[in-house]
């Protein structure tokens, strides 16, 4: 466990180490200034729009956390629930090596609800896939009716190839909802079964991921001035492939991978405008979601170190009574 937690962390600062030896070279010449003059060009409008996106993205977020327990057959709060998948994904998105992290806090949570370790690492197992599944969709959807973004970061590939690619895509989706539709039977890793979910929760699940995934790149197309602009499908296209792969890098915060990959799938917009829009995401989806987290954190482990102490009689003989004889 401790090689696996540590390995993850080189991995990830690792990443950020490369990210930051491209970006230095591909922003030579970008002054302070010029970032500074794009920010402020942001409109109050688009900040506000930046902010409903924000919360439409940790609204479906928590929708996650609610399917999963559904699929277990396990009831708890919306408040709870809200809360918890909150602080996890504020957490494990600038944390990195997110399934870990977050297996931690939910771990926490939930087995404070009554959850076992085995539920617990179902619930986490099942939040992933939702969001890879909304990545796959949106993918399948991106590539199918705007084939030139993988054109962006992959020049040998003709057209025809992202169209396929797409197809191939949402025929994975489709199976997935045949198999629930069908109710294949469980796949099983040793002792572990994974149950394909009903139909309507699966149906829910393709809902919810992509609303998620296009909330929060939308904060960064709201971010970004329309002058170069290529339009919200191509944007949400390069914001798939940049956040998938600072999910994969394991980098915190996916620091340097996210602004990389867009600079490289934006040539024709500023790099001073885009990386004022990675700030706007990165403050708003990431930095302010984190301080709040930690807020909640340290209350649930107050709460949880005050009620152990009053679980503990402060004397072991005091719950004993004596009994005198008349």
């Amino acid at each position: 466990m401790q090689i696996k937690r540590y390995g993850w962390m080189v991995v990830g600062f690792g990443a950020v180490g490369f990210s930051a030896w491209l970006l230095y070279h591909e922003l030579q010449g970008l002054s302070l200034d010029e970032l500074w003059e794009s920010l402020v060009a942001i409109s109050g409008a688009s900040w506000l729009l930046c902010g409903l996106a924000t919360v439409a993205a940790y609204a479906a977020l928590a929708g996650y956390d609610h399917l999963a327990l559904r699929h277990l057959g396990r009831r708890i709060s919306w408040t709870y629930k809200t809360v918890t998948s909150f602080t996890t994904y504020a957490l494990s998105h600038n944390i990195g090596a997110s399934v870990f992290s977050g297996s931690i806090v939910r771990y926490r949570a939930y087995s404070a609800k009554g959850l076992s370790a085995a539920e617990v690492g179902v619930l986490v197992a099942f939040c992933s896939f939702t969001f890879v599944l909304g990545v796959i969709l949106l993918t399948g959807l991106v590539l199918i009716f705007q084939p030139n973004v993988a054109e962006r970061f992959i020049d040998v590939l003709p057209l025809e190839a992202s169209s396929l690619s797409g197809l191939f895509l949402l025929s994975l989706v489709g199976l997935y909802i045949l198999g629930s539709a069908l109710t294949f039977k469980p796949l099983r890793i040793g002792n572990f079964s994974i149950y394909y979910p009903r139909l309507s929760i699966a149906a829910w699940q393709l809902l919810i991921g992509p609303m998620e995934i296009v909330a929060a790149g939308a904060i960064v197309y709201f971010a970004l001035p329309e002058a170069g602009n290529p339009g919200f499908f191509t944007v949400m296209g390069i914001f798939l492939i940049a956040f998938s792969l600072a999910l994969l890098s394991h980098a915190p915060g996916g620091l340097g991978v996210l602004e990389i990959a867009f600079i490289t799938g934006l040539p024709e917009m500023d790099s001073a405008d885009i990386l004022a829009a990675l700030l706007v995401f990165r403050l708003l989806y990431l930095l302010l979601p984190l301080a709040a987290a930690l807020f909640v954190v340290l209350g649930f482990e107050r709460q949880q170190l005050q009620h152990d102490a009053r679980s503990v009689p402060l004397d072991p003989g005091s719950s004993q009574k004596s009994v005198h004889p008349l």
